[in-house]
């Protein structure tokens, strides 16, 4: 890539698009025993497919309705994920990226400083799907079917479309709500975006438990030619290696990525300028701010680690995709007639999630301190202020943490007690491995921060599963799988 840029022309689409791609690949993990494990996980994966292209390579690959209509599916999940990808992409480029003040006072023209960008986003949304299909698809298409590479174009098509819409809907969101809540907003929509097809899903088989309402909808798609007729079933043949599907949604995905670039480019810019401004929208009133302090350390520390968390945009991104993957419990737990068939699960998926949830906010509230110099020399005992810090990172848990014991309590009282204190355990001791392990970090980096304290990592894991084991047994011992069983 560094040759193909040295032969561009410096400040070309060409030249800033090879430079995008380039971060990119950069922002991949490039040493230590990460970079390693993934490799040999790489090359494993291409065994496989190396072999299975072995097995096919005499088998010729029918197309079959029930194939279309599951590339149809595969498609649209592939493309919620993408597009929520690519939402938080856009906002890293607008709110995040450092370079792109210099790229708008140099001589190069806003459009393309942006379609650069965007193509940037899309390679970023493809190299994860790339990594885990490739593998896989390239081999057993070379030896023996090459319709399959096929699916390379869909995979390209997905990625510029939904690159376009990312942005897109970036944009929209900073214009409706402003700068100050656009980052914490899109992350919320991103979230619900990419877990929206899931969600779908666990509504429809709550709804029909007869003999699984997603076969029963597969049928009906089938019934009535959905994705396997018409433009529904341009994804599955373009996945199938038919030229014009390929043809049709490749271009529409190149002429909706370009169109983007070019009817999005003077908000792509306002916004940008906007976020570089002051995003309170309160005014100074020149009275003292008495309202911001509070009698005692443990009380202002915990309200100034609230007030981080509570607008904190990734955590909103963290707190909602738990939500999202929390609902089949929550199905299960206020199910039809409020019967709750499964105690013990429940409780093991609430000590869990919560527990989680505290290790996090509690890295978020010790390990991302912003000023752990000026807490260093104040003349206070670190440990009533890493005591303040943990209790903000409880209180933020404690909503979550009382959803699934509620829902325990309306068939066993004490299990669902039983769950609070193996929560409150299990809580504490994530808490106390995130104070003592956890490795300081900037607040940005609350996705990748296992990256830096593995050790930490795996503690925390152990102890959920520890205390939300523990809490399953107690409460299948006390009587609510005993119950069942009876």
């Amino acid at each position: 890539m560094n040759w193909a840029m040295r032969r561009a022309r410096p400040g070309s689409f060409v030249w800033l698009a090879l430079h995008e791609l380039r971060l990119t690949f950069r922002a991949r993990p490039s040493k230590g025993v990460s970079r390693w494990i993934g490799y040999g996980l790489l090359a494993l994966w291409l065994l496989i497919g190396c072999a299975t292209g072995w097995a096919l390579r005499d088998t010729p690959i029918p197309v079959l309705p029930e194939m279309l209509i599951g590339a149809l599916g595969a498609s649209l999940l592939a493309l919620t994920f993408m597009t929520a990808q690519a939402m938080i992409g856009s906002q890293r480029t607008l709110y995040d990226s450092g370079d792109l003040s210099l790229l708008f006072t140099a001589p190069v023209p806003e459009r393309t400083v942006l379609l650069a960008k965007l193509l940037g986003i899309a390679g970023a949304i493809a190299l994860t799907y790339a990594t885990l299909l490739l593998p896989m698809v390239v081999p057993v298409a070379i030896l023996g079917n090459p319709q399959l590479f096929g699916l390379v174009a869909l995979l390209a098509a997905l990625a510029f479309a939904a690159a376009a819409f990312g942005l897109a809907l970036t944009l929209t969101i900073a214009t409706l709500v402003g700068p100050r809540a656009a980052r914490t907003v899109g992350q919320i929509v991103a979230a619900v975006l990419g877990g929206a097809i899931f969600l779908g899903t666990q509504l429809l088989s709550h709804s029909d438990r007869r003999a699984g309402a997603l076969v029963a909808l597969f049928e009906r798609l089938r019934a009535n030619g959905v994705g396997s007729h018409g433009l529904s079933a341009l994804p599955g043949r373009a996945a199938l290696g038919d030229p014009l599907a390929i043809v049709i949604l490749l271009g529409g995905a190149l002429l909706l990525f370009f169109a983007a670039g070019s009817a999005l480019q003077q908000l792509f810019l306002s916004g940008y300028q906007d976020g570089g401004m002051r995003l309170s929208r309160s005014k100074p009133t020149g009275r003292a701010s008495g309202r911001l302090f509070h009698a005692g350390l443990t009380r202002t520390i915990f309200a100034k680690e609230w007030r981080l968390l509570a607008r904190d945009p990734a955590l909103a991104f963290q707190i909602v995709v738990r939500l999202i993957y929390m609902a089949p419990l929550l199905f299960v737990a206020f199910g039809k007639g409020h019967t709750l068939p499964l105690p013990a699960t429940l409780a093991f998926g609430s000590v869990f999630i919560a527990s989680q949830l505290v290790g996090s906010f509690a890295w978020l509230t010790v390990s991302a301190e912003d000023s752990p110099d000026l807490l260093a020399v104040a003349p206070v005992g670190k440990d009533e202020i890493d005591i303040a810090k943990l209790l903000a990172a409880f209180a933020m848990a404690t909503p979550f943490a009382l959803l699934l014991p509620i829902a325990i309590a309306t068939q066993t009282v004490p299990g669902a007690a039983i769950t609070l204190v193996m929560t409150a355990f299990g809580g504490a001791a994530a808490g106390y491995v995130e104070l003592k392990l956890g490795k300081p970090g900037q607040r940005s980096t609350f996705v990748r921060r296992r990256q830096g304290g593995v050790v930490a990592g795996i503690l925390s894991l152990l102890i959920a599963l520890v205390f939300g084991g523990g809490a399953a047994a107690a409460v299948f011992l006390l009587g609510g799988g005993l119950a069942q069983l009876s």
